[in-house]
């Protein structure tokens, strides 16, 4: 079973494109399903919960995480619905905002779906752009 993950929100309160959805499914993390996104500026880190790079925000739906770095993502961030995208596995469709780094991959134009852009099924292979290391 797979899982739609709508990203209506970004840092700083702007908005996300329209399209900016994406499948995941149930057995694995969000982040496998941003990276299907071919987005350039998706920062990928340790994929491991240690980083927090991949910092998103759950604003609706159902989930469940596996442990991360209280460094990245505090008790209290936590019951507000914080997680790292590495960490989190959705139980239902969710409706994510996009904090931190990661939030620059969705506010720079990008390729349209029919060019590899923002759709799982366009069949470019993922291009990430790791300049937020500097």
């Amino acid at each position: 079973m797979s899982h739609r993950i709508r990203i209506v929100g970004l840092a700083d309160g702007l908005l996300a494109p329209e399209n900016a959805s994406f499948e995941v499914r149930g057995d694995e993390h969000l982040l496998c399903g941003m990276e299907r996104l071919g987005r350039r500026g998706i920062p990928v880190g340790c994929r491991g919960g240690g980083c927090g790079v991949c910092k998103v925000q759950v604003v609706a739906g159902s989930y469940h995480t596996r442990k991360m770095s209280r460094d990245c993502v505090s008790s209290t961030e936590e019951t507000q619905g914080y997680a790292l995208a590495c960490r989190l596995y959705p139980d239902t469709d969710l409706d994510i905002r996009v904090v931190g780094k990661m939030g620059r991959a969705f506010t720079k134009a990008g390729p349209s779906p029919s060019q590899g852009g923002d759709s799982v099924t366009a069949g470019k292979s993922p291009a990430f752009d790791m300049s937020w290391r500097n």
